[in-house]
């Protein structure tokens, strides 16, 4: 299994969000306020599609690691959001990317093989050392969480042996290391909605070798944070820990690219909530049908692959939306039907328009219904993104390949997800979400 986190702390805006939320805290609840990859380019398609399809290959991808990672090895290429963590003793400070699709946090250590020296997102990058951290231990293999990250006890053993990992992404690229337990500071949700710095040990991935096209300064940082379900990930083990509980929400911004990331037990708006579908590497619900504005999409299960539960990945890391192509066709059909408009394909690969108006008066609302009746609504203003002042893009994208089992999938991202209070219940199994402006 896979996830991935957040950690940058802004006061102010972390008490404003929560305030508005209504948000109120049981135990503790620890905070990280995000930033946008693209924020301040989102005219840069090709570069969001290009990520989206990293990602896809890794939910697709049969590739086997070195080093099995509570089930699931494969992090995906390139983050959407990232965020700044606080490590060791004397503090320092590492940016990350967050990955609700993969599972472990590792960062960059010093002596690492082919990792980025320098990124485009106009952030320093540093490589974190254990031996100049005073509260670092080594991890080794005969350590119960060796034991948790490799599903079992590691053969040949030995006490002075260290546990090491290896993870591959889905588009062939690659990081190992090895394992390291220091302090990591989170900011801490207080009773008067502020936040103030807490503690915690935390073990980790100490990167010493990367491999491919990860260490393109284009996207590059100090490292993954994953919000899995794994006992490996940050949020199990502070959950083992008895520091918070074994849940997390994100309020994500597509509008000036940042966000909010909690861990515990937050209590937002009331909401309708969906149980996960049990034992998948991934967040997956099951889905019961598609509105395209009056039109009921006719879900085949053919499409998914299974008899009695047609899923949808839910994925705050991937950009757009991806549909079988059965329903990509309904969907671009009942969009642009009867309508006037001359469509225009941007960089080879994006359908786009001239529209002028307000896109939520001419187009459908196109909603997702789940068990346990959990709608997602999404609106003309959401997947018609704006390209230019005057141009209008569809974010629907076709999934088009299959995995090797021959299913399509749904995979609903930040497209979907975004201005939304989701609230991932990994203790209760269960996912819900409600609208936020």
């Amino acid at each position: 299994m896979e996830l991935r986190r957040l950690a940058l702390a802004v006061v102010t805006m972390v008490a404003a969000l929560v305030g508005e939320f209504g948000c109120s805290a049981y135990g503790n609840v620890v905070t990280f306020d995000v930033k946008h990859k693209f924020a301040g380019k989102r005219n840069n398609l090709r570069a969001m599609k290009a990520h989206d399809m990293r990602r896809h290959g890794r939910f697709l991808s049969t590739v086997d690691v070195d080093v099995p990672l509570g089930g699931d090895g494969h992090p995906s290429g390139a983050g959407l959001y990232f965020a700044k963590l606080k490590i060791g003793n004397p503090l320092e400070e590492y940016h990350v990317q967050v990955d609700t699709g993969s599972d472990i946090l590792w960062v960059n250590c010093v002596g690492c093989d082919k990792c980025p020296e320098k990124s485009d997102l106009g952030i320093p990058l540093k490589q974190y050392d254990h031996k100049k951290s005073s509260t670092s231990s080594l991890v080794y293999c005969n350590n119960e969480f060796c034991a948790a990250a490799h599903d079992g006890k590691l053969k040949d053993c030995k006490p002075d042996l260290q546990c090491e990992y290896y993870v591959t992404y889905g588009d062939g690229t690659s990081n190992g290391g090895y394992f390291v337990k220091d302090t990591i500071e989170l900011q801490q949700v207080t009773g008067n909605l502020q936040t103030s710095p807490t503690n915690g040990s935390i073990v980790f991935g100490c990167g010493s070798k990367r491999a491919g096209d990860s260490n393109t300064s284009s996207e590059s940082v100090d490292g993954i944070i994953g919000f899995g379900q794994a006992n490996s990930s940050m949020i199990s083990q502070l959950a083992q820990n008895g520091a918070v509980k074994n849940k997390f929400a994100h309020c994500l911004d597509n509008v000036d690219g940042g966000g909010i990331f909690a861990i515990g037990e937050v209590v937002g708006p009331q909401m309708n909530k969906t149980k996960m579908i049990a034992r998948q590497s991934h967040y997956k619900i099951t889905l019961k049908e598609v509105h395209i504005g009056d039109t009921i999409v006719k879900l085949e299960t053919s499409f998914f692959g299974s008899i009695d539960e047609n899923a949808a990945i839910i994925d705050s890391g991937t950009t757009l939306a991806y549909l079988p192509t059965k329903i990509h066709e309904q969907v671009i059909q009942k969009i642009t039907s009867g309508k006037s408009l001359e469509m225009e394909k941007i960089e080879g690969q994006f359908s786009c328009f001239k529209y002028d108006k307000n896109v939520d008066d001419e187009f459908p609302v196109i909603k997702f219904l789940f068990k346990d009746s959990l709608v997602l609504t999404v609106y003309p203003h959401d997947y018609l993104f704006r390209f230019r002042d005057d141009m209008r893009c569809i974010g629907w994208q076709d999934g088009g390949s299959k995995s090797t089992n021959e299913q399509e999938m749904i995979l609903l991202g930040d497209l979907v997800l975004s201005n939304k209070l989701v609230i991932y219940d990994i203790e209760n199994q269960t996912i819900g979400w409600t609208e936020y402006n």
